[in-house]
């Protein structure tokens, strides 16, 4: 059963424990908050300012385990505190480890403090979690997808539209690089994993894949430049910088150019184009 008092002051300790840099929030000079303020909470967690506010007066509804998860994120809880509260909300813990979609606190602030630079989390499936707003500048925004076409391997193969970012000339060995990834973590994580699933999938609906995978083909990684060609500002060569977390094999991709190269001096209109080129975009529809 929930806990409406316990869960109220867990809230109320992490909210106030969070300062607004932490978040990438300015601090601003009349601020007299200790922590955040309710409604920069709500907004992190994506809920209204009312909703949370009453979790925290010990009022409402029960919260879903969708909503606690976004809590969980929101607040930049550990595994541990994420745990506590979905016990403390009247749910069973979500299973640690790999393939889960909770973000570290460690890895959330440095992705806070690249807000200037092209940068997004991902899982080993290539499902991206978040992205700063240069990084949805350049490569749309790739959380708004849902089931199997999270996955961008899954989308390379099922959705021509997603090919479009990427140089032709790279198109083949990117379809090897996809093919040889999945079965590496299918490997890894075994038969009923996500990763199962999506080989799964994709065997029945791709015959490019099918002849991929009848190769067995691993150990491919990806090329130290990615060409792009971004649909306003054309083609770009950047290197990508990756930081792994070992234990929810997430990985933060950062995005950089050549200093005073052609890319360079496209990656500073990033900021002003935003991700209006991507806006129109279709979403392809998920199994």
């Amino acid at each position: 059963m929930i806990d409406r008092a316990g869960l109220a002051a867990f809230l109320r300790r992490r909210r106030e424990a969070l300062q607004p840099e932490d978040v990438g929030l300015p601090r601003g000079r009349r601020r007299r908050t200790t922590g955040l303020r309710r409604e920069e909470a709500a907004a992190l967690c994506h809920m209204s300012t009312d909703y949370y506010a009453r979790l925290e007066q010990e009022r409402g509804p029960q919260p879903s385990e969708q909503m606690v998860a976004a809590i969980a994120q929101g607040l930049h809880l550990s595994l541990s505190e994420r745990d506590h509260l979905f016990r403390l909300a009247g749910h069973a813990a979500p299973a640690k480890g790999a393939g889960g979609d909770h973000i570290s606190p460690g890895m959330l602030r440095i992705l806070d403090r690249l807000q200037d630079t092209p940068a997004e989390i991902i899982t080993e499936l290539g499902e991206t979690l978040r992205q700063t707003a240069p990084g949805s500048a350049l490569l749309g925004d790739l959380t708004r997808f849902s089931g199997p076409a999270r996955s961008i391997g899954y989308r390379w193969f099922t959705d021509p539209s997603a090919r479009l970012l990427y140089e032709p000339e790279d198109h083949a060995y990117l379809s090897r690089l996809w093919a040889s990834g999945l079965r590496e973590v299918l490997a890894l994580r075994g038969p009923g994993s996500r990763a199962a699933r999506y080989a799964e999938l994709l065997l029945a609906q791709s015959e490019e894949f099918r002849a991929l995978w009848a190769e067995h083909e691993v150990g491919l990684r990806p090329r130290e430049v990615k060409r792009f060609r971004h649909p306003e500002l054309g083609s770009l060569e950047l290197s990508c910088q990756t930081l792994v977390d070992p234990v929810q094999a997430h990985s933060l991709l950062v995005y950089t150019a050549a200093p005073g190269s052609e890319s360079d001096e496209k990656l500073r209109l990033l900021s002003v184009l935003g991700a209006q080129s991507f806006s129109g975009a279709p979403v392809p529809d998920a199994p």
